[in-house]
């Protein structure tokens, strides 16, 4: 997903980027701290072991300059423990989000906002007298229409995981390590 901003001194745009890292303590600090150093707010951070044991992948997606992010790109990639960073393009890459919702609903709203829920093939997980837990994974784009279509029910809490990505195709960013 990329999104532009202009500003006085050009364009920012949103990267996600894919982090291989070993899997030892520490790595995440050291990831995230770059990115305070350096001034720049994670919209979204994402961490999990990948089908290697001893490498975990972190998905970090920030708005920068291009420049700007290729420097971070760049400083990431010199950090102890990093050992392969890649900027994934939004047209080459699956992206996907998990949000559970907590909605205010009583007995007279239940079905519609159950037909909502269904329209956006999500699921409900929890069923109170008064509110319904929706649980939904898909793009940026997707849960934000969600909530949109749910808010006029009274969005009483919201649970949000960080963006995972993937690239298209048969390539592996961990065969790049082997």
């Amino acid at each position: 997903m990329s999104s532009t901003h202009h500003s006085a001194t050009g364009a920012v745009t949103t990267h996600t980027l894919s982090v291989l890292v070993e899997n030892k303590p520490g790595v995440l600090t050291r990831v995230t701290a770059l990115f305070s150093r350096r001034g720049f707010n994670i919209d979204s951070l994402a961490v999990g072991p990948t089908e290697r044991p001893d490498v975990s992948r972190i998905t970090v997606i920030a708005r920068a300059h291009d420049a700007a992010m290729d420097q971070i790109t760049k400083q990431l990639d010199k950090l102890i423990n990093v050992l392969k960073v890649e900027e994934l393009k939004p047209e080459s890459t699956v992206e996907r989000e998990l949000l559970l919702i907590k909605v205010h609903v009583g007995d007279d709203q239940r079905a519609n906002a159950v037909q909502i829920v269904d329209l956006f093939r999500a699921h409900v997980v929890d069923v109170s007298p008064e509110s319904l837990v929706v649980e939904t994974t898909g793009s940026r784009a997707k849960v934000q229409a969600l909530l949109t279509a749910l808010s006029p029910y009274g969005l009483a809490e919201i649970v949000q995981s960080g963006t995972v990505a993937i690239g298209r195709g048969p390539q592996s960013l961990t065969d790049a390590i082997s």
